[in-house]
């Protein structure tokens, strides 16, 4: 049940109704409603998965009560001990297990050693990367006496299942959203439009820009081997725009819905390609998840390695997107992926111009041809990495970077039909038009915060529709599952 999708419009609007007319006055049944609705969407995509939803939430719940009511330090320390192992324990069996099995046997099979040891048939549970995050920081900043444990358990349950941000984030935390549960919640029909507004924009990334690029990359990574060099370039531009259009439109709309009812949730793309060098990208892309790295696993590590100086911020920085890698997988294409994206930061560090950032143009409307360059590189840098996170197997990504150092770089790119030819140029056209809207946009939270506010009302309400209009013309009914879903 996308946010598209007929079902999922019809749960909404009753659950809209229901949520700021019937129980509008009293901030309780407002919490169970929210409740109920999150494990409804829940269960409509698989029922079986809330016992494991339910029981990470209470067992969290608890640990978290135990945790701030003890006294004895050796006991805390326990407690959130068991929450740590329990929450990655569930993610680690769900996620990797077959992998850690599979590799296992590889290795003793280098060795003449057969180890009769089977794989499980399972299902990822969707949302488990981003929901066991929610109850580790949790837990964490309580030990870390950062926030007192909430002892209403509605409440807490919610925040672990609200289902806008449920199945793929942001991942806020508890310091952030428990408040909001716990205060009243009134109808601001400001908030409200601007949702909407931003549920648009992220449907046209969506269904516009990133279905379309689906197509084109689908085709070049399935017919590598005998497309030519500028034909996998262009795959591989395109495929980081589809990442960024899907995952970023989501986050779009998952905050567009958050404030339809009320909630301010955490930002989640900053316009990342328009970074000038890859420390501002990871600080503009997944904003929720490089700081919650940052917070639980890059500070402590650089603190550990501190002795270590420009090196020792070189390992913790590396380690970090390691296990940001890791996040995304079983597979170990993410491992290298992450390591890349760590090594990618060493001439900053060695440099110490790591903090040192600047918003590109900041005085000018254009950028000045130093910065464009810069965001140039950056773009085709990430793009390159993207491969690796694209491909099955670092075998494949090693094929694909060979095919695209040979000479047919300045061959005509192929498509073997029209339609791939024209969806080429249609899709290329909406990614200019996107980029174009989101410069403009640049100092706001989305491309179409504040977009033609000085217009008369007509012509703004001309582009919305305009939008509405391209989203209408290459909807899929059936809705297409966004790309972190998986996950």
């Amino acid at each position: 049940m996308v946010f598209y999708s007929v079902e999922f419009i019809q749960f909404f609007v009753l659950f809209f109704f229901l949520y700021w007319l019937v129980f509008r006055q009293n901030i309780k049944w407002q919490n169970l409603l929210l409740l109920a609705g999150s494990y409804t969407f829940y269960a409509l995509w698989d029922w079986r998965f809330l016992f494991l939803l339910a029981g990470s939430s209470a067992i969290t719940y608890l640990l978290g009560l135990y945790i701030s009511k003890t006294d004895n330090e050796k006991r805390q320390k326990i407690f959130l001990f068991i929450g740590l192992v329990f929450g990655l324990g569930v993610l680690l069996f769900f996620k990797y297990y077959n992998f850690f099995i599979n590799s296992f046997v590889k290795v003793f099979s280098a060795f003449n050693f057969s180890l009769d040891i089977h794989t499980l048939n399972l299902i990822l549970p969707l949302g488990i990367s981003f929901y066991t995050f929610r109850s580790i920081s949790y837990l964490l900043d309580i030990s870390n006496e950062r926030i007192k444990p909430t002892s209403n358990w509605v409440v807490f349950f919610t925040y672990i299942s609200f289902f806008p941000t449920l199945l793929a984030g942001p991942i806020d935390k508890a310091r952030d959203f428990i408040p909001q549960l716990e205060n009243k919640r009134t109808f601001n029909y400001g908030l409200a439009v601007d949702g909407m507004r931003q549920i648009l924009w992220g449907l046209f990334k969506k269904i516009v820009i990133a279905d379309n690029c689906t197509v084109l990359t689908n085709y070049t990574f399935d017919n590598y081997p005998t497309l030519p060099a500028s034909s996998l370039l262009i795959g591989a531009f395109f495929y980081s725009i589809q990442v960024y259009a899907d995952f970023s439109g989501y986050s779009d709309m998952a905050i567009g819905f958050s404030r339809l009812i009320g909630f301010n949730v955490t930002q989640n793309f900053n316009f990342p390609f328009f970074s000038k060098n890859i420390a501002e990208f990871w600080q503009n892309w997944h904003i929720s998840l490089t700081t919650w790295m940052s917070e639980y696993v890059f500070n402590p590590l650089s603190f550990l390695f501190r002795k270590y100086k420009k090196w020792g911020l070189v390992i913790a920085i590396i380690i970090n997107f390691i296990l940001i890698g890791i996040w995304h997988g079983d597979n170990l294409t993410f491992i290298l992926f992450g390591f890349l994206h760590g090594c990618y930061f060493v001439p900053l560090i060695m440099k110490g111009t790591l903090s040192n950032s600047k918003k590109v143009a900041t005085y000018n409307f254009i950028p000045k041809l130093n910065e464009f360059i810069k965001m140039a590189g950056v773009f085709t840098l990430v793009s390159l990495t993207t491969v690796i996170f694209r491909a099955d197997s670092i075998k494949q990504a090693c094929h694909y970077y060979t095919g695209i150092l040979s000479l047919s770089l300045f061959d005509k790119p192929y498509l073997k039909s029209v339609e791939l030819k024209t969806g080429m140029i249609t899709t290329s056209f909406f990614i200019l038009f996107m980029f174009i809207i989101e410069w403009l946009g640049r100092d706001q939270q989305y491309g179409i915060a504040n977009f033609g506010f000085k217009f008369p009302k007509t012509l703004r309400w001309f582009f919305y529709s305009l939008l509405l209009f391209f989203i209408g013309m290459f909807m899929n009914t059936s809705g297409t599952p966004f790309l972190y879903f998986k996950f």
